[in-house]
């Protein structure tokens, strides 16, 4: 009986980390969207926020495990104000976390 609550809990929970998944894949999209219109309009910044603070951004921020207060907002317009790609800045980050990792493992 316990088996089947841990099991339908596990199967639960990974369905949650699922759908968060799938709406931050959302918001990613949001940003290199937002990033597309800054390079052709200038107004990159200013549609993350009209959208990161609509009735749908804030549903998706949330559903993805971000907190959709202003924090978030002016978070969301300064990385989009870098006109950085969602996925360079991901591969760049992973690439500075494998290096510091290494620089660590050298000194220990």
């Amino acid at each position: 009986m316990m088996k089947d609550f841990v099991d339908g809990t596990a199967y639960n929970n990974e369905q949650g980390n699922r759908a968060r998944k799938l709406f931050a894949a959302v918001v990613l999209a949001a940003l290199d969207d937002a990033i597309a219109d800054d390079k052709k309009y200038g107004n990159g910044p200013e549609q993350i926020a009209r959208w990161a603070r609509s009735r749908d951004g804030r549903e998706v921020l949330s559903c993805a495990g971000i907190d959709p207060n202003e924090r978030v907002v002016a978070g969301l317009m300064e990385f989009v104000g870098k006109g950085v790609r969602t996925s360079v800045a991901l591969s760049r980050e992973e690439s500075e976390r494998r290096h510091a990792a290494e620089l660590e493992s050298r000194a220990a």
